[in-house]
């Protein structure tokens, strides 16, 4: 395995010396899940902290799991979270939501990545709906692997410098908005393939809904921004399935001006100038049971 850049197993990694007029963003990774290159909820927030490690002004930080002590989330600006969805996700765990709620009343910047777009229309949709403005909703969004095609881009803070690309990913879509769409900026919209309907009816697979939508033709949003009627800021990525993604540069520069925008910083004419070597996407992958593609759990983080 490559040598990590960042690993360690303490609760909360600082990315530089801050100073109190510095932004503050919190970026919480969901526990392993899916196989080897999957899901790298870690590696990847660990590769956007290094990223955003240049930006004056910003002090990024990670966090291996929901922060332990509630403290972490003091006088933070912008909150991103990377994890699993579902009954599972680490927002609805214990008194999350509520944790997010007066963050978001503070005007907190929210955002999230892939499955964590995905909470449960019983526990967590009304709340992502009046944070982040949408939402993956059980039997009616759905989750093929495709290649999506973004061939324009609107002009927003968050897509200064990125470039139209196309990369295969499990792009979610038809997915669930607020009622109207006020607030909401399709930031990343592509038309699906007839590939994406061959799935059989099921709560991520299918329905006549969505097939109804691909064959009309319907460009679909799977990033997009938002703006809450009281100013704060929300932001969703149904990508990130693979971690190879993180080396497209205009993938990447997307999610990591989504985070300075998040935090109400300046988006720089052409967006967040990053790199990310072969090296730095091997870097501190889940850990594997040998002989198998099983993931382990991650260290425990250090006692405060």
């Amino acid at each position: 395995l490559a040598r990590s850049f960042l690993f360690t197993a303490s609760f909360l990694l600082p990315a530089a010396t801050s100073h109190a007029a510095d932004k503050q963003v919190l970026l919480i990774a969901g526990p392993p899940s899916h196989g080897p290159g999957f899901h790298e909820h870690h590696a990847g927030v660990l590769l956007l902290q290094k990223c955003l490690a240049g930006t004056a002004g910003l002090k990024a930080t990670v966090s291996n799991g929901w922060p332990a002590d509630p403290a972490a989330f003091a006088g933070v600006d912008a909150i991103i979270i990377f994890s699993d969805g579902g009954v599972k996700h680490i927002a609805l765990q214990n008194d999350h939501l509520a944790v997010l709620d007066q963050a978001t009343a503070r005007g907190t910047g929210l955002g999230f990545l892939h499955y964590a777009v995905e909470p449960t229309k019983e526990k967590g949709q009304a709340e992502f709906l009046r944070w982040v403005g949408g939402a993956f909703e059980t039997h009616w969004s759905v989750n093929p692997h495709w290649d999506a095609a973004f061939t324009a881009l609107p002009n927003h803070p968050v897509t200064r410098g990125v470039k139209p690309f196309t990369l295969r990913d499990e792009w979610y879509f038809h997915l669930r908005f607020v009622d109207g769409r006020p607030g909401v900026t399709p930031l990343l919209t592509a038309k699906p393939d007839a590939s994406t309907t061959t799935r059989p009816d099921g709560p991520h697979s299918g329905n006549p809904a969505m097939r109804a939508a691909v064959a009309r033709g319907e460009p679909q949003t799977v990033a997009w921004c938002f703006t809450r009627p009281d100013g704060g800021r929300g932001f969703g990525l149904t990508g990130a399935h693979y971690h190879s993604n993180w080396g497209n540069e205009s993938f990447r520069k997307l999610v990591l001006n989504a985070v300075l925008w998040l935090a109400k910083m300046e988006v720089p004419a052409q967006g967040v100038a990053s790199s990310v070597t072969a090296e730095e996407l091997a870097a501190n992958l889940d850990p594997v049971e040998p002989g198998t593609k099983k993931k382990l759990p991650l260290p425990a983080p250090a006692a405060k």
